[in-house]
Protein backbone atom coordinates (compact mmCIF):
# COMPACT_ATOMS: atom_id res chain seq x y z
CA UNK A 1 0.00 0.00 0.00
CA UNK A 2 1.28 3.23 -0.95
CA UNK A 3 0.75 5.88 1.96
CA UNK A 4 -1.92 8.43 1.39
CA UNK A 5 0.41 11.55 1.76
CA UNK A 6 2.18 9.96 -1.57
CA UNK A 7 -0.90 9.58 -3.59
CA UNK A 8 -1.76 13.31 -2.81
CA UNK A 9 1.92 14.94 -3.83
CA UNK A 10 2.04 16.62 -7.29
CA UNK A 11 3.34 14.93 -9.90
CA UNK A 12 6.45 16.93 -10.22
CA UNK A 13 7.92 15.64 -12.92
CA UNK A 14 5.26 17.74 -14.75
CA UNK A 15 5.10 20.98 -12.40
CA UNK A 16 7.40 23.34 -12.70
CA UNK A 17 7.85 24.94 -9.23
CA UNK A 18 6.77 28.00 -9.94
CA UNK A 19 4.09 27.45 -12.80
CA UNK A 20 1.50 28.41 -10.63
CA UNK A 21 2.65 31.75 -8.85
CA UNK A 22 0.24 34.90 -8.74
CA UNK A 23 2.75 37.52 -9.69
CA UNK A 24 -0.59 40.15 -9.34
CA UNK A 25 -2.20 39.15 -5.78
CA UNK A 26 -4.00 42.77 -5.31
CA UNK A 27 -6.53 41.34 -3.89
CA UNK A 28 -4.67 39.57 -0.88
CA UNK A 29 -3.17 41.63 1.86
CA UNK A 30 -0.78 43.66 1.04
CA UNK A 31 1.83 41.91 3.45
CA UNK A 32 1.18 38.63 2.15
CA UNK A 33 1.98 39.39 -1.38
CA UNK A 34 5.52 39.80 -0.39
CA UNK A 35 5.99 35.90 1.18
CA UNK A 36 9.27 34.56 -0.30
CA UNK A 37 9.75 32.45 -3.40
CA UNK A 38 9.98 29.27 -1.08
CA UNK A 39 6.45 29.41 -0.06
CA UNK A 40 5.54 28.80 -3.83
CA UNK A 41 5.60 24.92 -3.41
CA UNK A 42 3.81 24.74 -0.34
CA UNK A 43 0.98 26.43 -1.89
CA UNK A 44 0.81 24.06 -4.85
CA UNK A 45 1.01 21.04 -2.26
CA UNK A 46 -1.39 22.56 -0.53
CA UNK A 47 -3.51 23.23 -3.62
CA UNK A 48 -3.62 19.93 -4.94
CA UNK A 49 -3.57 17.84 -1.30
CA UNK A 50 -7.00 19.39 -1.59
CA UNK A 51 -8.47 17.30 -4.23
CA UNK A 52 -8.31 14.17 -1.71
CA UNK A 53 -10.80 13.28 1.09
CA UNK A 54 -8.75 15.78 3.53
CA UNK A 55 -10.47 19.02 2.97
CA UNK A 56 -11.81 21.11 5.37
CA UNK A 57 -14.89 19.83 4.63
CA UNK A 58 -15.52 16.68 4.94
CA UNK A 59 -18.16 16.38 7.72
CA UNK A 60 -21.32 14.06 7.94
CA UNK A 61 -23.77 16.19 9.35
CA UNK A 62 -24.16 19.59 11.10
CA UNK A 63 -26.81 22.10 12.64
CA UNK A 64 -28.72 24.16 9.38
CA UNK A 65 -25.55 25.85 7.50
CA UNK A 66 -25.49 28.17 4.32
CA UNK A 67 -22.72 25.88 2.84
CA UNK A 68 -23.10 26.87 -0.62
CA UNK A 69 -23.18 28.60 -2.80
CA UNK A 70 -22.41 31.38 -0.52
CA UNK A 71 -18.82 30.02 0.74
CA UNK A 72 -15.80 28.29 -1.40
CA UNK A 73 -15.52 24.78 -0.12
CA UNK A 74 -12.38 24.08 0.64
CA UNK A 75 -10.61 27.73 0.10
CA UNK A 76 -7.57 27.73 2.43
CA UNK A 77 -6.51 30.96 3.65
CA UNK A 78 -2.32 31.99 2.95
CA UNK A 79 -1.83 32.49 6.25
CA UNK A 80 -3.28 28.91 7.21
CA UNK A 81 -0.85 27.09 5.07
CA UNK A 82 1.42 24.49 6.34
CA UNK A 83 -0.82 23.97 9.69
CA UNK A 84 -1.39 20.72 10.63
CA UNK A 85 -5.32 20.19 11.60
CA UNK A 86 -5.59 19.01 15.24
CA UNK A 87 -8.45 16.51 14.28
CA UNK A 88 -10.28 15.14 10.82
CA UNK A 89 -13.34 14.06 12.82
CA UNK A 90 -14.35 17.29 13.94
CA UNK A 91 -13.75 19.82 11.78
CA UNK A 92 -17.16 21.98 11.57
CA UNK A 93 -18.44 23.75 8.79
CA UNK A 94 -17.41 27.35 8.09
CA UNK A 95 -20.03 30.16 9.03
CA UNK A 96 -20.75 32.40 5.86
CA UNK A 97 -20.05 35.34 7.33
CA UNK A 98 -16.72 33.66 7.71
CA UNK A 99 -15.64 32.85 3.78
CA UNK A 100 -17.33 35.81 1.98
CA UNK A 101 -17.42 39.50 3.02
CA UNK A 102 -19.81 42.07 0.51
CA UNK A 103 -18.02 45.44 -0.35
CA UNK A 104 -20.22 48.21 0.86
CA UNK A 105 -18.35 50.08 -1.87
CA UNK A 106 -19.64 48.38 -5.02
CA UNK A 107 -21.27 45.30 -3.62
CA UNK A 108 -18.77 42.93 -4.88
CA UNK A 109 -17.78 39.56 -2.84
CA UNK A 110 -14.12 38.20 -1.51
CA UNK A 111 -14.02 34.55 -0.55
CA UNK A 112 -11.23 33.99 1.96
CA UNK A 113 -8.46 33.62 -0.30
CA UNK A 114 -9.08 37.26 -1.48
CA UNK A 115 -10.40 36.40 -5.14
CA UNK A 116 -13.34 39.05 -5.95
CA UNK A 117 -16.55 38.75 -7.61
CA UNK A 118 -18.47 41.18 -8.89
CA UNK A 119 -21.67 39.06 -8.68
CA UNK A 120 -23.51 41.28 -11.39
CA UNK A 121 -23.38 44.83 -13.27
CA UNK A 122 -23.26 45.08 -16.92
CA UNK A 123 -19.68 43.64 -17.21
CA UNK A 124 -20.90 40.55 -15.57
CA UNK A 125 -24.39 40.07 -17.71
CA UNK A 126 -23.10 40.95 -20.83
CA UNK A 127 -20.67 37.67 -20.60
CA UNK A 128 -23.62 35.56 -19.25
CA UNK A 129 -25.28 36.58 -22.37
CA UNK A 130 -22.42 35.88 -24.46
CA UNK A 131 -21.93 32.74 -23.18
CA UNK A 132 -25.65 32.56 -23.97
CA UNK A 133 -25.36 32.81 -27.51
CA UNK A 134 -22.53 30.78 -27.94
CA UNK A 135 -24.28 27.57 -26.11
CA UNK A 136 -27.65 28.26 -28.65
CA UNK A 137 -25.29 26.19 -30.86
CA UNK A 138 -23.31 24.36 -28.73
CA UNK A 139 -26.07 22.97 -26.43
CA UNK A 140 -28.61 23.47 -29.12
CA UNK A 141 -26.96 20.35 -31.50
CA UNK A 142 -26.82 18.19 -28.37
CA UNK A 143 -30.79 18.85 -27.47
CA UNK A 144 -31.47 18.13 -30.98
CA UNK A 145 -29.89 15.59 -32.48
CA UNK A 146 -32.69 13.66 -33.19
CA UNK A 147 -33.22 16.24 -35.74
CA UNK A 148 -30.26 14.94 -37.40
CA UNK A 149 -30.62 11.38 -36.35
CA UNK A 150 -34.25 10.85 -37.76
CA UNK A 151 -33.63 12.52 -41.01
CA UNK A 152 -30.52 10.93 -41.93
CA UNK A 153 -31.84 7.15 -40.93
CA UNK A 154 -34.93 7.54 -42.99
CA UNK A 155 -32.55 8.67 -45.94
CA UNK A 156 -29.10 8.92 -46.54
CA UNK A 157 -28.54 5.65 -44.36
CA UNK A 158 -31.78 4.40 -44.93
CA UNK A 159 -30.26 0.71 -45.41
CA UNK A 160 -27.78 1.16 -42.50
CA UNK A 161 -28.89 -0.54 -39.22
CA UNK A 162 -29.88 1.45 -36.42
CA UNK A 163 -27.07 0.29 -34.09
CA UNK A 164 -24.39 1.55 -36.67
CA UNK A 165 -26.01 4.68 -37.20
CA UNK A 166 -26.04 5.92 -32.93
CA UNK A 167 -21.87 5.28 -33.32
CA UNK A 168 -22.48 8.68 -35.48
CA UNK A 169 -24.34 10.24 -32.77
CA UNK A 170 -22.59 8.15 -29.84
CA UNK A 171 -19.20 8.91 -30.66
CA UNK A 172 -19.72 13.22 -31.49
CA UNK A 173 -20.90 12.55 -27.83
CA UNK A 174 -17.96 11.00 -26.88
CA UNK A 175 -15.53 13.38 -28.42
CA UNK A 176 -17.30 16.64 -27.08
CA UNK A 177 -16.84 15.27 -24.11
CA UNK A 178 -13.30 14.17 -24.87
CA UNK A 179 -12.15 17.42 -26.34
CA UNK A 180 -13.74 19.33 -22.77
CA UNK A 181 -10.40 18.37 -20.79
CA UNK A 182 -7.97 20.03 -24.22
CA UNK A 183 -9.30 23.19 -22.72
CA UNK A 184 -10.07 23.22 -18.87
CA UNK A 185 -6.30 23.93 -17.70
CA UNK A 186 -5.98 26.39 -20.55
CA UNK A 187 -9.27 28.61 -19.73
CA UNK A 188 -7.57 28.18 -15.88
CA UNK A 189 -4.53 29.49 -16.86
CA UNK A 190 -4.54 31.98 -20.18
CA UNK A 191 -8.78 32.82 -20.29
CA UNK A 192 -11.56 32.29 -23.17
CA UNK A 193 -10.76 33.56 -26.48
CA UNK A 194 -7.99 31.21 -27.88
CA UNK A 195 -10.14 27.98 -27.35
CA UNK A 196 -13.25 29.78 -28.28
CA UNK A 197 -11.67 30.81 -32.03
CA UNK A 198 -10.18 27.24 -32.80
CA UNK A 199 -13.84 25.61 -31.29
CA UNK A 200 -15.61 27.98 -33.98
CA UNK A 201 -13.39 26.50 -36.74
CA UNK A 202 -13.30 22.90 -35.88
CA UNK A 203 -17.27 23.38 -35.18
CA UNK A 204 -18.64 25.51 -38.14
CA UNK A 205 -15.93 23.53 -40.71
CA UNK A 206 -17.81 20.29 -39.08
CA UNK A 207 -20.90 21.35 -40.09
CA UNK A 208 -20.22 22.42 -43.45
CA UNK A 209 -18.45 19.13 -44.40
CA UNK A 210 -21.32 17.12 -42.68
CA UNK A 211 -23.98 18.83 -45.75
CA UNK A 212 -21.88 16.42 -48.30
CA UNK A 213 -22.14 13.20 -46.58
CA UNK A 214 -23.17 10.57 -48.14
CA UNK A 215 -21.29 7.51 -46.41
CA UNK A 216 -21.06 6.20 -42.21
CA UNK A 217 -17.58 6.85 -42.42
CA UNK A 218 -18.39 10.02 -43.92
CA UNK A 219 -20.94 11.23 -40.87
CA UNK A 220 -18.01 10.16 -38.67
CA UNK A 221 -15.22 12.13 -39.65
CA UNK A 222 -17.18 15.28 -40.32
CA UNK A 223 -19.81 15.60 -37.60
CA UNK A 224 -18.78 13.08 -34.89
CA UNK A 225 -15.00 14.17 -34.67
CA UNK A 226 -14.71 17.52 -36.39
CA UNK A 227 -17.91 19.39 -34.93
CA UNK A 228 -17.67 17.09 -31.75
CA UNK A 229 -13.71 18.33 -31.31
CA UNK A 230 -15.43 22.05 -31.90
CA UNK A 231 -18.08 21.64 -29.27
CA UNK A 232 -15.84 20.10 -26.46
CA UNK A 233 -13.29 22.97 -27.04
CA UNK A 234 -16.35 25.48 -26.79
CA UNK A 235 -18.22 23.71 -23.86
CA UNK A 236 -15.67 24.71 -21.47
CA UNK A 237 -14.38 28.15 -21.48
CA UNK A 238 -18.41 29.16 -22.37
CA UNK A 239 -19.60 27.26 -19.35
CA UNK A 240 -16.31 28.22 -16.83
CA UNK A 241 -16.19 31.93 -17.34
CA UNK A 242 -19.46 32.26 -15.74
CA UNK A 243 -17.89 31.47 -12.17
CA UNK A 244 -15.14 33.82 -12.47
CA UNK A 245 -18.18 36.69 -12.36
CA UNK A 246 -20.62 34.88 -10.31
CA UNK A 247 -20.84 33.80 -6.83
CA UNK A 248 -23.72 33.89 -4.90
CA UNK A 249 -25.62 34.41 -7.85
CA UNK A 250 -23.89 31.35 -9.53
CA UNK A 251 -26.93 29.33 -10.06
CA UNK A 252 -28.79 32.03 -11.81
CA UNK A 253 -26.15 33.40 -14.27
CA UNK A 254 -25.20 29.12 -15.42
CA UNK A 255 -29.24 28.78 -15.35
CA UNK A 256 -29.75 31.53 -17.62
CA UNK A 257 -26.31 30.95 -19.84
CA UNK A 258 -27.32 27.32 -20.40
CA UNK A 259 -30.79 28.38 -21.47
CA UNK A 260 -29.20 29.48 -24.79
CA UNK A 261 -29.23 25.59 -25.14
CA UNK A 262 -32.93 25.25 -24.78
CA UNK A 263 -33.33 27.92 -27.61
CA UNK A 264 -31.04 26.59 -29.80
CA UNK A 265 -33.30 23.05 -29.08
CA UNK A 266 -36.42 24.82 -29.83
CA UNK A 267 -35.48 26.30 -33.14
CA UNK A 268 -32.87 24.10 -34.77
CA UNK A 269 -35.75 21.05 -34.70
CA UNK A 270 -38.49 22.73 -36.82
CA UNK A 271 -36.15 25.53 -38.84
CA UNK A 272 -33.98 22.05 -40.38
CA UNK A 273 -37.57 20.27 -40.74
CA UNK A 274 -38.34 23.29 -42.67
CA UNK A 275 -35.67 23.48 -44.82
CA UNK A 276 -35.08 19.83 -45.32
CA UNK A 277 -38.64 20.09 -47.36
CA UNK A 278 -37.96 23.74 -49.06
CA UNK A 279 -34.16 23.51 -50.18
CA UNK A 280 -32.98 19.96 -49.14
CA UNK A 281 -30.28 18.55 -46.82
CA UNK A 282 -27.18 20.08 -48.04
CA UNK A 283 -28.21 23.51 -48.23
CA UNK A 284 -29.78 23.15 -44.26
CA UNK A 285 -26.92 22.20 -43.03
CA UNK A 286 -25.07 24.79 -44.65
CA UNK A 287 -27.73 27.83 -43.60
CA UNK A 288 -27.96 26.20 -39.88
CA UNK A 289 -23.80 26.50 -39.92
CA UNK A 290 -23.99 30.11 -40.84
CA UNK A 291 -26.63 30.90 -38.24
CA UNK A 292 -24.08 29.13 -35.60
CA UNK A 293 -21.18 30.93 -36.88
CA UNK A 294 -23.20 34.23 -36.02
CA UNK A 295 -24.01 33.18 -32.70
CA UNK A 296 -20.01 31.69 -31.90
CA UNK A 297 -18.54 35.37 -32.94
CA UNK A 298 -20.77 37.31 -30.85
CA UNK A 299 -19.93 34.80 -27.84
CA UNK A 300 -16.03 35.49 -28.86
CA UNK A 301 -16.70 39.56 -28.45
CA UNK A 302 -18.10 39.43 -25.04
CA UNK A 303 -16.76 36.63 -23.07
CA UNK A 304 -13.98 37.09 -21.45
CA UNK A 305 -12.74 36.23 -17.45
CA UNK A 306 -13.02 38.14 -14.71
CA UNK A 307 -9.70 40.12 -13.60
CA UNK A 308 -7.42 37.83 -15.17
CA UNK A 309 -3.83 38.17 -14.18
CA UNK A 310 -0.85 37.53 -14.94
CA UNK A 311 1.52 34.97 -14.57
CA UNK A 312 5.13 34.03 -14.27
CA UNK A 313 5.76 32.38 -17.49
CA UNK A 314 7.33 29.06 -18.13
CA UNK A 315 10.82 28.69 -18.23
CA UNK A 316 10.60 26.58 -21.11
CA UNK A 317 8.17 25.19 -23.75
CA UNK A 318 8.90 21.90 -22.63
CA UNK A 319 8.11 22.92 -18.88
CA UNK A 320 4.75 24.53 -20.34
CA UNK A 321 3.56 21.33 -22.39
CA UNK A 322 4.31 19.24 -19.41
CA UNK A 323 2.00 21.30 -17.33
CA UNK A 324 -0.76 21.54 -19.96
CA UNK A 325 -0.44 17.57 -20.27
CA UNK A 326 -0.32 16.66 -17.02
CA UNK A 327 -3.44 19.24 -16.25
CA UNK A 328 -5.78 18.47 -18.76
CA UNK A 329 -6.86 15.72 -16.90
CA UNK A 330 -5.41 14.97 -12.99
CA UNK A 331 -6.92 11.67 -11.95
CA UNK A 332 -6.03 12.36 -8.27
CA UNK A 333 -9.30 14.66 -8.54
CA UNK A 334 -10.99 11.04 -8.03
CA UNK A 335 -9.68 10.22 -4.45
CA UNK A 336 -12.04 13.05 -3.45
CA UNK A 337 -15.15 11.07 -2.53
CA UNK A 338 -17.68 13.77 -2.94
CA UNK A 339 -15.65 14.77 -6.63
CA UNK A 340 -15.90 11.15 -7.82
CA UNK A 341 -19.22 10.63 -7.08
CA UNK A 342 -20.08 13.85 -8.57
CA UNK A 343 -18.54 13.32 -11.30
CA UNK A 344 -20.03 9.85 -11.79
CA UNK A 345 -23.78 11.00 -11.12
CA UNK A 346 -23.32 13.98 -14.10
CA UNK A 347 -21.87 11.64 -16.39
CA UNK A 348 -24.69 8.70 -15.98
CA UNK A 349 -27.29 11.01 -16.00
CA UNK A 350 -26.15 13.15 -18.67
CA UNK A 351 -25.55 9.71 -21.01
CA UNK A 352 -29.16 8.94 -20.49
CA UNK A 353 -30.43 12.28 -20.90
CA UNK A 354 -28.49 12.65 -24.43
CA UNK A 355 -29.99 9.19 -25.08
CA UNK A 356 -33.11 9.93 -24.81
CA UNK A 357 -33.56 13.08 -26.40
CA UNK A 358 -31.22 11.24 -29.58
CA UNK A 359 -34.38 8.59 -29.84
CA UNK A 360 -37.50 10.27 -29.01
CA UNK A 361 -38.35 11.83 -32.53
CA UNK A 362 -37.89 8.20 -33.99
CA UNK A 363 -39.95 7.13 -31.04
CA UNK A 364 -42.84 9.24 -31.84
CA UNK A 365 -42.47 7.83 -35.72
CA UNK A 366 -42.78 4.56 -34.43
CA UNK A 367 -45.62 5.32 -32.58
CA UNK A 368 -47.47 6.25 -35.44
CA UNK A 369 -47.54 9.97 -35.32
CA UNK A 370 -46.15 12.28 -38.20
CA UNK A 371 -42.87 13.48 -38.72
CA UNK A 372 -44.20 17.19 -37.64
CA UNK A 373 -45.40 16.13 -34.60
CA UNK A 374 -42.14 14.40 -34.49
CA UNK A 375 -40.20 17.03 -34.41
CA UNK A 376 -42.41 19.49 -32.45
CA UNK A 377 -42.34 16.86 -29.53
CA UNK A 378 -38.11 17.94 -29.17
CA UNK A 379 -39.13 21.55 -29.46
CA UNK A 380 -41.65 21.91 -27.13
CA UNK A 381 -39.25 19.68 -24.67
CA UNK A 382 -36.51 22.09 -25.18
CA UNK A 383 -39.23 25.00 -24.14
CA UNK A 384 -40.40 23.45 -21.37
CA UNK A 385 -36.28 23.26 -20.48
CA UNK A 386 -35.64 26.63 -20.54
CA UNK A 387 -38.21 27.05 -17.06
CA UNK A 388 -36.64 23.97 -15.77
CA UNK A 389 -32.80 25.63 -16.31
CA UNK A 390 -34.04 29.42 -14.37
CA UNK A 391 -35.98 27.74 -12.24
CA UNK A 392 -34.30 25.21 -10.60
CA UNK A 393 -31.46 27.59 -10.22
CA UNK A 394 -33.19 30.52 -8.88
CA UNK A 395 -34.54 28.16 -6.20
CA UNK A 396 -30.77 26.43 -5.71
CA UNK A 397 -28.93 29.98 -5.29
CA UNK A 398 -32.22 31.06 -2.72
CA UNK A 399 -33.60 28.09 -0.67
CA UNK A 400 -32.08 24.52 -1.31
CA UNK A 401 -28.17 24.53 -3.03
CA UNK A 402 -27.20 22.92 -6.23
CA UNK A 403 -27.00 19.41 -4.96
CA UNK A 404 -30.12 19.13 -3.35
CA UNK A 405 -32.40 20.73 -6.42
CA UNK A 406 -30.27 18.23 -8.98
CA UNK A 407 -31.33 15.43 -6.52
CA UNK A 408 -35.22 16.28 -6.87
CA UNK A 409 -35.44 16.65 -10.29
CA UNK A 410 -33.71 14.50 -11.58
CA UNK A 411 -35.52 11.90 -9.30
CA UNK A 412 -38.52 13.53 -11.37
CA UNK A 413 -37.55 12.63 -14.76
CA UNK A 414 -36.93 8.77 -13.86
CA UNK A 415 -40.29 8.75 -12.28
CA UNK A 416 -42.02 10.28 -15.12
CA UNK A 417 -40.18 7.97 -17.54
CA UNK A 418 -41.88 4.95 -15.66
CA UNK A 419 -45.37 6.41 -14.91
CA UNK A 420 -46.08 7.91 -18.02
CA UNK A 421 -43.69 7.19 -20.89
CA UNK A 422 -43.12 3.76 -20.51
CA UNK A 423 -47.13 2.66 -20.30
CA UNK A 424 -48.60 5.51 -22.47
CA UNK A 425 -46.26 6.40 -24.82
CA UNK A 426 -47.94 5.57 -27.50
CA UNK A 427 -50.97 7.88 -26.37
CA UNK A 428 -50.14 11.29 -28.16
CA UNK A 429 -51.82 13.27 -25.48
CA UNK A 430 -49.49 11.27 -22.74
CA UNK A 431 -46.73 12.18 -25.25
CA UNK A 432 -47.10 15.82 -24.83
CA UNK A 433 -47.78 15.38 -21.33
CA UNK A 434 -44.71 13.34 -20.82
CA UNK A 435 -41.96 15.83 -22.84
CA UNK A 436 -43.83 18.99 -20.85
CA UNK A 437 -42.68 17.57 -17.34
CA UNK A 438 -39.47 15.50 -18.64
CA UNK A 439 -37.82 18.92 -20.46
CA UNK A 440 -38.72 20.70 -17.02
CA UNK A 441 -37.28 18.38 -14.93
CA UNK A 442 -34.00 17.86 -16.91
CA UNK A 443 -33.18 21.41 -17.97
CA UNK A 444 -31.86 21.51 -14.42
CA UNK A 445 -29.06 18.54 -15.88
CA UNK A 446 -27.35 21.33 -17.76
CA UNK A 447 -27.42 24.24 -15.85
CA UNK A 448 -26.79 22.85 -12.21
CA UNK A 449 -23.90 20.40 -13.14
CA UNK A 450 -21.19 23.76 -12.90
CA UNK A 451 -23.04 24.49 -10.03
CA UNK A 452 -22.32 21.51 -8.21
CA UNK A 453 -19.00 21.34 -9.40
CA UNK A 454 -18.01 24.60 -7.99
CA UNK A 455 -19.32 24.16 -5.00
CA UNK A 456 -16.85 21.55 -4.44
CA UNK A 457 -13.82 23.19 -6.22
CA UNK A 458 -12.01 26.28 -5.68
CA UNK A 459 -12.81 28.73 -8.83
CA UNK A 460 -8.75 28.81 -9.89
CA UNK A 461 -9.53 25.17 -10.15
CA UNK A 462 -12.82 24.83 -11.90
CA UNK A 463 -12.09 24.49 -15.46
CA UNK A 464 -9.53 21.37 -14.67
CA UNK A 465 -12.40 19.85 -12.76
CA UNK A 466 -15.09 20.71 -15.01
CA UNK A 467 -13.62 19.16 -17.95
CA UNK A 468 -12.47 16.34 -16.27
CA UNK A 469 -16.24 15.62 -15.18
CA UNK A 470 -16.79 15.47 -19.04
CA UNK A 471 -13.66 13.30 -19.85
CA UNK A 472 -15.42 10.99 -17.30
CA UNK A 473 -18.90 11.38 -18.88
CA UNK A 474 -16.94 10.47 -22.58
CA UNK A 475 -16.20 7.28 -21.51
CA UNK A 476 -19.69 6.29 -19.78
CA UNK A 477 -20.84 7.68 -22.92
CA UNK A 478 -18.99 5.35 -25.13
CA UNK A 479 -21.18 2.54 -24.67
CA UNK A 480 -24.48 3.68 -23.78
CA UNK A 481 -25.85 5.01 -27.48
CA UNK A 482 -24.92 2.19 -29.15
CA UNK A 483 -26.49 0.00 -26.69
CA UNK A 484 -29.56 2.07 -26.66
CA UNK A 485 -29.56 1.42 -30.73
CA UNK A 486 -28.72 -2.37 -30.39
CA UNK A 487 -31.68 -2.63 -28.22
CA UNK A 488 -34.05 -0.47 -30.54
CA UNK A 489 -33.35 -2.79 -33.04
CA UNK A 490 -35.72 -3.27 -35.84
CA UNK A 491 -37.69 0.14 -34.09
CA UNK A 492 -40.64 -1.50 -32.37
CA UNK A 493 -42.37 -0.20 -29.28
CA UNK A 494 -41.62 -3.20 -27.42
CA UNK A 495 -37.94 -2.58 -28.13
CA UNK A 496 -38.17 0.63 -27.14
CA UNK A 497 -39.97 0.12 -24.10
CA UNK A 498 -36.64 -2.03 -23.16
CA UNK A 499 -34.75 1.16 -24.29
CA UNK A 500 -36.81 3.56 -21.97
CA UNK A 501 -36.31 1.32 -18.80
CA UNK A 502 -32.38 0.69 -19.48
CA UNK A 503 -32.09 4.39 -19.65
CA UNK A 504 -33.87 5.45 -16.70
CA UNK A 505 -32.33 2.78 -14.51
CA UNK A 506 -28.59 4.42 -15.96
CA UNK A 507 -30.50 8.00 -14.93
CA UNK A 508 -31.10 6.12 -11.07
CA UNK A 509 -27.70 5.55 -10.59
CA UNK A 510 -27.02 8.83 -11.66
CA UNK A 511 -29.31 10.08 -8.85
CA UNK A 512 -27.96 7.96 -6.44
CA UNK A 513 -24.07 9.07 -6.80
CA UNK A 514 -25.08 12.83 -6.69
CA UNK A 515 -27.03 11.43 -3.12
CA UNK A 516 -23.65 9.52 -1.57
CA UNK A 517 -21.39 12.65 -2.95
CA UNK A 518 -23.97 15.12 -0.73
CA UNK A 519 -24.07 12.44 1.79
CA UNK A 520 -20.26 12.66 2.01
CA UNK A 521 -20.16 16.65 1.77
CA UNK A 522 -22.74 17.63 4.56
CA UNK A 523 -24.23 13.84 5.32
CA UNK A 524 -28.30 12.86 6.13
CA UNK A 525 -29.60 16.61 7.85
CA UNK A 526 -31.35 19.01 6.14
CA UNK A 527 -29.34 21.49 4.79
CA UNK A 528 -28.60 23.90 2.00
CA UNK A 529 -26.47 21.92 -0.67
Amino acid sequence: MLPWNFLSKPAKVFTPKDHNQRVDERTIEHDAAKQENSHTSDIELHSLQYTVDESPFQVTGFSFQDTSPDEPTGAIKKSDIGKVRASQENTEAFETSDISDEDENDGKYVDENGRVYPDGGRDAWLVVFGSFMGLIPVFGIVNSLGAIESYVSKNQLANVSQSTISWIFSLFLVISSLSCVLTGGYFDRNGASRPIIVGILFYTGGLIALADCQEVYQFILAFSVLAGIGTGVLMTPLVSVITTWFYRKRGIASSIATMGGSIGGILIAPVLRKLYVEVGFKWAIRIFALVCFVCLVVSFFLVKEFDKEELVPFATKMDEIKWYFSSSFNWRYFLEGRFLFAALGAALVESALTALATYIASYSLAAGNSESTSYNLIMVTNAAGMFGRYIPGYVADKYLGGFNVTIITISMAVLVNFIIWLPFGTHIGALWTYVIIYGFSTGSIFSLTPVCIGQISRTEDFGKRFSTVYFFEAIITIPVLPIGGAIIGNGSISNYNKFIVFNSVIMGVGVACYAVSRYISVGIKMVKY
